[in-house]
């Protein structure tokens, strides 16, 4: 009975797939050149993005007892999305980017593209990148800010390889006079 969960454990392990950097390698050896195909391929962040977006305001006056009065509002909106988050194809952008959709909503997409600059083909996240500010990109409509980490972040797919063997054998007696 040992045995026989050690072997059920095995195979269960052995199903399953591992999640590997979505390259150009990849796309040309499943074949999936058009959108159709790409919309049935499930994929996932390499690590954590945060988006965050401030609004200050604010205003200066007197009271009407003379006090110089000062006014500041300050409005966070951040957006996290955590290692490993699945998400699906939306469409090819104008430069051929990938548009990749994390949630449902309006303009709620992020882009992803090989770097030209590298010798790798990962799909890394698209922004407009300042050394010092990060980078700055469009979500859901809006202006949002991300550390320079997210640069790092890249596009993964569950790659599962299955092989079947089939096999049959038989012993040849031979041929007697």
């Amino acid at each position: 009975m040992k045995y026989i969960a050690i072997v059920i454990i095995g195979l269960i392990v052995a199903s399953c797939g591992s999640k590997v950097p979505f390259t150009n390698q990849i796309k040309d050896e499943f074949g999936l050149d058009a959108e159709t195909q790409m919309k049935k391929v499930q994929f996932y962040i390499s690590q954590t993005i945060i988006l965050q977006r401030i609004r200050q305001s604010g205003s200066q006056g007197t009271a009407e007892n003379g006090v110089l009065v000062t006014n500041k509002n300050k409005e966070e909106d951040r957006v996290t999305i955590q290692a490993q988050t699945p998400a699906v194809f939306e469409s090819y952008g104008k430069t051929g980017e990938m548009i990749i959709r994390f949630e449902v909503g309006q303009g709620r997409v992020l882009s992803f593209n090989v770097r030209q600059e590298g010798n790798t083909s990962k799909y890394y996240l698209v922004a407009a990148w300042d050394m010092n500010r990060g980078g700055e990109l469009t979500y859901g409509n809006e202006k949002y800010t991300i550390q320079s980490s997210a640069g790092n972040a890249y596009l993964m797919v569950m790659l599962k390889k299955l092989q079947k063997t089939k096999r049959k054998d038989r012993v040849v007696k031979g041929m007697r006079v």
